[in-house]
């Protein structure tokens, strides 16, 4: 619902003119603050549901948790649960949607940010890992508790399976426009790939920092690999 503030910036200055589109969206919308702090608050209740869900979990196990118990726990209404994830089993794995954000996918459509392929998938993996950064505590409750519960991993390999259906049609939206002959289903597996290796260095390094620091090694690694093979 629009403040009333909004209100008045889509008001007619007079009785015969009519506010544009961008007016209704701009009223629609709120002020750049509004729509921050709107964010913010989405992130702040997607964290306390993830919280609630692992919690819960851990301590009773994973078929004696519903949807009702971790949005009771996380203050909400299970149907503002659903607004946020698809089942409990997604609550737990703090599982994202796409991670991609509009201008992140338009941006590599449109064959960039560099132009070159090998660089604009590292941008694209960097965004994907930026969640498991920002709330690497959860990424680790998640991984601890995938290995007590199987249903988890299960629902963590559908999640996968999602996102390479997704990034394959990223793929080919970037090949209508900025044409290359890489087939699909490798460089799916590549991103999949970086990502992996990313989160062990990650790992390893004892979750110091953020997993796409690991990402400039990862790609060099690939490089040092497919030029070892040129130089012989």
């Amino acid at each position: 619902m629009a403040p009333t503030s909004s209100r008045e910036t889509v008001a007619p200055a007079d009785s015969g003119s009519v506010p544009d589109l961008r007016e209704l969206v701009s009223a629609l919308e709120g002020s750049p603050a509004e729509q921050g702090l709107r964010e913010r608050k989405k992130r702040a209740r997607r964290a306390a549901l993830i919280d609630a869900a692992q919690n819960l979990v851990a301590e009773h196990g994973l078929d004696a948790v519903t949807v009702e118990m971790i949005s009771a726990e996380a203050g909400v209404s299970p149907r503002t649960f659903f607004n946020y994830f698809e089942s409990k089993d997604d609550a737990v794995l703090g599982a994202e949607d796409t991670g991609l954000s509009e201008d992140v996918i338009r941006t590599f459509v449109e064959g960039g940010p560099t132009g070159r392929l090998l660089s604009d998938l590292q941008v694209v993996v960097a965004t994907l890992l930026a969640p498991a950064g920002e709330a690497h505590d959860r990424v680790m409750r998640a991984m601890d508790l995938m290995q007590h519960e199987p249903a988890l991993l299960r629902r963590h390999v559908v999640w996968m399976d999602r996102h390479k259906s997704r990034l394959g049609e990223l793929f080919e939206a970037r090949r209508a426009t900025t044409p290359f002959d890489t087939d699909t289903e490798l460089l799916t597996m590549l991103v999949l790939l970086m990502l992996r290796t990313a989160l062990v260095a990650w790992e390893h390094a004892g979750y110091t920092g953020n997993p796409a620091d690991h990402l400039p090694a990862v790609v060099a690694q690939l490089v040092d690999v497919v030029a070892a093979d040129l130089e012989s």
